[in-house]
């Protein structure tokens, strides 16, 4: 007969057994663990919006020079800047005096926009264009507000927006990635491939790159040409594998991802390279894109690829301009007639393309870069004519397309282009609008991370900029 146990005796057991039940249970969510994939999703709501392009402008766009014509800024011309604009300048060594736009603007377009010289082809979509004028950010340096535009916040390791989007929707094309990036062939931006990470996300959800030049992913094509039913079999006994593996080690994401990518890779071996073979356009496409002149070539040949994976259903594609294009320091004329010469027409041609094919009405456009300038000269020794520092307080970005009114001006900044002052917009009202437009809450796309409920807008308030909604 067993002997009777003692009061610390039970209490012993009783302990044990709830640290086991916490154990099985631990144990049993592992099991039950989801297998993330990219399958379609449905929207919170009916979206205006199936796919987004990001036209990437990274080094910061200059405002005051291309969208947001400040006349005070002649009238200053040459005098002190005020103690406010000196509380944001980067370089303080480098501190010179009001400097106005060397460009003239001109109103385009039914609506009566006002936009850059530097704009041409541009201005001739201004009645598609809702042109926020009131954006600002957090920080003065690149990388934090690269992180913020990307992810939210100015930190590091967190999921990028397309990440956010293909989370919440999939993909409605099952042989090609639901998030790609055409990034710039001649450098990686700053915080590289960061940019487009799925960070705490499942990595199913980060973005893959595609070349703009030769193959769009190396070793996409098998090294000897095999009989169809061989290679499908061998496939099939691949998935079979797979599966077995994945199975016996459950609740491992990198594992799934890893087992999704490779057989994603398989699917595209015939898909993406139909999807980016710009030779199937006709000359008058390529012409109209840029695709044959030297300036535009480059960014031309991205665009286009862009408008042929959002029409064969791939939902986030974002493409990068050259390292730090944008970022005029010093002879702020030249640099930004070549930034606007490589970018403009090739902007404008996806636009009007995407309109004529009818797409235009569910692709979101969004062209914009992490900050603006400063409406101040920066005088950096060496380098020739005067530049501008950069301006993270008030800048400009616009959207285009699926359920975008198009032809309004939002928001205003202040008298110089120094601040955002009327119907200001955060990054986090940004990224709330475009979740909106593609059918998602952006309080209720959540994911359970360490008993937190994540968010792309984290816990910052942010709002719906109605104004410019359809």
């Amino acid at each position: 007969m067993m002997p009777k146990p003692s009061r610390r005796d039970f209490f012993s057991r009783f302990a044990g057994g709830l640290h086991g039940a916490a154990l099985a249970s631990l144990h049993a969510g592992t099991l039950g663990a989801a297998v993330h994939t990219v399958e379609p999703r449905r929207p919170h709501f009916k979206p205006k919006a199936n796919s987004v392009i990001q036209l990437f402008m990274n080094g910061g766009p200059s405002q005051v020079d291309l969208f947001d014509p400040k006349p005070m800024l002649q009238k200053f011309s040459g005098t002190a800047p005020s103690r406010d604009l000196l509380s944001e300048i980067e370089f303080a060594d480098q501190i010179g005096t009001m400097l106005p736009s060397p460009f003239k603007f001109s109103r385009r377009g039914q609506c009566g926009m006002e936009l850059s010289e530097l704009l041409p082809h541009l201005g001739e979509c201004a009645d598609e264009l809702a042109l926020i004028r009131s954006m600002h950010g957090e920080h003065f340096n690149h990388e934090p507000s690269l992180y913020l535009m990307h992810t939210g916040r100015t930190l590091p390791g967190r999921p990028s927006l397309g990440a956010w989007v293909t989370y919440g929707l999939g993909s409605e094309n099952r042989n090609l990635p639901a998030y790609v990036v055409l990034d710039d062939p001649k450098a990686l931006p700053v915080n590289r491939i960061q940019n487009w990470q799925s960070g705490w996300l499942p990595p199913v959800y980060q973005g893959t790159r595609f070349r703009s030049e030769g193959p769009p992913l190396l070793n996409l094509k098998p090294p000897e040409e095999l009989p169809s039913p061989l290679v499908e079999e061998q496939r099939t006994l691949l998935r079979r594998l797979d599966q077995g593996h994945r199975e016996s080690r459950p609740g491992q994401p990198d594992l799934d991802a890893r087992i999704a990518s490779f057989e994603l890779a398989a699917r595209m071996q015939m898909t993406a390279t139909d999807a980016l073979d710009l030779s199937k356009e006709t000359e008058r496409t390529r012409e109209m894109y840029g695709v044959n002149q030297d300036a535009t070539a480059s960014y031309g040949r991205r665009c286009l690829m862009a408008r042929r994976l959002v029409e064969r259903g791939v939902r986030f594609v974002q493409i990068f301009i050259e390292y730090q294009i944008w970022d005029a320091h010093s002879d702020l004329e030249q640099s930004l007639r070549y930034s606007c010469g490589k970018t403009d027409q090739p902007v404008a041609a996806l636009i009007k393309d995407l309109k004529q094919r009818g797409l235009l009405d569910t692709t979101l456009v969004v062209w914009g870069g992490e900050f603006g300038r400063m409406p101040i000269s920066q005088l950096r020794p060496g380098t020739g004519s005067a530049g501008r520092d950069h301006g993270p307080s008030g800048f400009s970005m616009w959207m285009a397309g699926g359920g975008i009114k198009g032809g309004v001006v939002h928001g205003a900044t202040d008298d110089f282009g120094y601040k955002a002052v009327e119907k200001r917009t955060s990054v986090h009202d940004f990224h709330a609008t475009m979740l909106h437009l593609l059918g998602m809450n952006f309080r209720d796309l959540v994911y359970d991370r360490h008993g937190l409920k994540e968010r792309l807008t984290d816990q910052f308030p942010a709002r719906l900029v109605q104004e410019i909604l359809a």
